[in-house]
């Protein structure tokens, strides 16, 4: 909608000439008008300040100076969801918090795919090295039988894990925030971003695409690897602690079972063939949250109010694993 500029007041009917007795009372009216406000506002009793103040202040605790509504997600292809209509913030980093318990700590968070990336299929089919082989810059994720997509549902978790640790005093900074950029980044920038953060956790989110009747999560662990620009025999150890933390505070939080079709019911998964882990420098896990093409499982993914538990389960296992490292 373009901006239409001020109203203007029309035309005024001519008033009879006044005297010159009327001239000089609207000529005392206004100055004396003046001199009651400025006794008001210096030597009166304050009420008028005080309201202003009490107002400004108001607004600032309410919402921050310069911040606005920000776009909603693009959601790629299915049918929208009214929680995934509800915009969310776009900002990729956070300061600190003046105080909480991860005060000092920096978070990176990596939604899995991107909404866009159905757009871009061409950028995201080259091949990057991930330190054992080559693989696909990234890929578009999959979706749950009614058009819910991967991307959609990870950076949506992403922002509300992001808000949490922050309400503890975390610096967190994002891979992606869905159109910035507009695809990827790919799996190698994915663990440089990390890298380069210097990171005291990484994690990044997944939900699985396997055949309906395989459901629940897991946790994917770095393996030692050394081969080409691949090094996680320093991180490994770490990892592990934080997928185990994670792994356990997100059963408990969000009542999602661990895997029945990977990880022998531990929830864990040790894999050395992705790029966002092979090339991490920082403790780094996966988590697939659920199966996407399951529909017990489906019915959990597509649920704010689950996707808020999944979070908080996130959170509980990062702040377990920050504080005793």
């Amino acid at each position: 909608m373009s901006y239409v500029g001020p109203d203007f007041d029309p035309p005024q009917p001519r008033r009879p000439r006044r005297g010159p007795l009327t001239v000089a009372l609207a000529a005392l009216v206004p100055g004396a008008l003046l001199g009651w406000l400025v006794y008001e506002a210096v030597g009166g009793s304050g009420g008028s300040s005080g309201a202003v103040s009490t107002a400004s202040a108001s607004t600032s605790a309410g919402s921050p100076a310069g911040s606005s509504a920000p776009p909603a997600v693009s959601s790629g292809p299915g049918t929208p969801t009214a929680d995934a209509k509800r915009p969310s913030p776009k900002r990729t980093t956070t300061a600190p918090a003046a105080s909480g318990a991860l005060r000092g700590k920096v978070v990176v968070i990596d939604p899995g795919h991107n909404p866009g990336n159905f757009r871009h299929t061409a950028e995201i089919g080259r091949q990057v090295d991930i330190g054992t082989n080559k693989k696909e810059c990234d890929t578009t994720g999959t979706s749950t039988d009614a058009g819910y997509s991967e991307a959609r549902f990870t950076l949506d978790v992403a922002h509300r894990l992001r808000t949490i640790l922050e309400r503890q005093g975390a610096t967190v900074k994002l891979t992606h925030d869905g159109d910035s950029p507009p695809w990827g980044p790919c799996v190698d920038e994915r663990a440089r971003i990390g890298n380069t953060a210097h990171a005291d956790a990484a994690i990044s989110i997944h939900a699985d695409g396997a055949a309906e009747g395989d459901r629940g999560f897991h946790v994917i662990l770095p393996a030692a690897v050394h081969a080409g620009a691949a090094d996680t025999r320093p991180i490994a150890a770490a990892s592990r602690d934080l997928g185990e933390r994670v792994a356990g505070k997100f059963v408990r939080v969000t009542g999602e079972p661990p895997s029945n079709y990977v990880g022998d019911g531990t929830g864990l998964v040790t894999r050395q063939d992705l790029g966002g882990l092979n090339l991490s420098t920082v403790p780094k896990v996966f988590i697939e949250c659920g199966n996407m093409r399951d529909s017990k499982d489906a019915a959990l993914l597509t649920s704010g109010t689950w996707r808020q538990k999944a979070a908080q389960g996130i959170s509980e296992g990062i702040v377990s694993f920050l504080r005793e490292s």
